[in-house]
């Protein structure tokens, strides 16, 4: 079993940055393809960013692509999420997932909550205008 936990999330303006950070303990992260999802006040939880196991496969939800960039530190067994040119519908509480099995190869699959298996509390993003 893994323990996930995300960090960096606060009140940002429009237009500013934030890293956000998922820090696995329990299991290597090395293991698991990962993602981060994000929910809205009153809204669904949405898929945002995924990398495959290895690092060298991304996908990205259409709306943070070119903005948002997901990496991985398999040393330091920890996830990141860079938030570039942040926008006020970026604002929610942002999630981290680990997908045991890695086995997806398509957006599709990687963008499926059910894909996924482990998960953290969540961090609160707020973007003012």
């Amino acid at each position: 079993q893994v323990q996930l936990v995300e960090s960096g999330g606060r009140l940002v303006q429009a237009g500013g940055s934030l890293r956000l950070s998922c820090a696995a303990s329990g299991r290597t992260l090395s293991r698991y393809a990962m993602g981060w999802f994000r929910q809205a006040p009153g809204k669904e939880r949405e898929f945002v960013a995924a990398i495959s196991r290895s690092g060298g496969t991304l996908y990205y939800e259409d709306s943070v692509k070119g903005r948002f960039t997901i990496s991985r530190d398999n040393a330091e067994n920890t996830l990141y999420l860079q938030m570039n040119s942040l926008k006020p519908e970026d604002t929610a509480v942002y999630f981290c997932a680990a997908d045991v099995e890695a086995r997806c190869s398509s957006y599709t699959c990687y963008a499926e909550e059910l894909e996924y298996d482990y998960w953290g509390q969540g961090t609160q993003v707020t973007v003012s205008s």
